[in-house]
């Protein structure tokens, strides 16, 4: 299984949840999605930056949000994973 290169630094993509749920993002087809089933919201990035506006986001439908958390792809893990990398956790 090939995990597709994160948009942003690891650190950053650990610390970026979905504005409208505080829930976790996932990186896949070249978007982060917010893993909260309720909201279903994408996110584009544009180049390196991840544009973090509710306004400029979509709902997908469930069907698709549901294809997108079955793909491949990481979910950031929060600051936790940021301390543990870099040896304070």
């Amino acid at each position: 299984m090939h995990m597709p290169a994160l948009p942003c630094d690891p650190d950053l993509f650990d610390l970026l949840v979905c504005p409208l749920s505080r829930q976790p993002l996932k990186w896949v087809d070249g978007r982060l999605v917010s893993t909260d089933q309720a909201t279903r919201r994408v996110y584009r990035v544009d180049g390196d930056i991840p544009v973090m506006l509710i306004d400029e986001s979509k709902e997908l439908g469930e069907a698709e949000w549901k294809t997108l958390m079955a793909a491949d792809g990481p979910v950031g893990q929060g600051a936790q994973a940021v301390r543990q990398r870099h040896g304070r956790g």
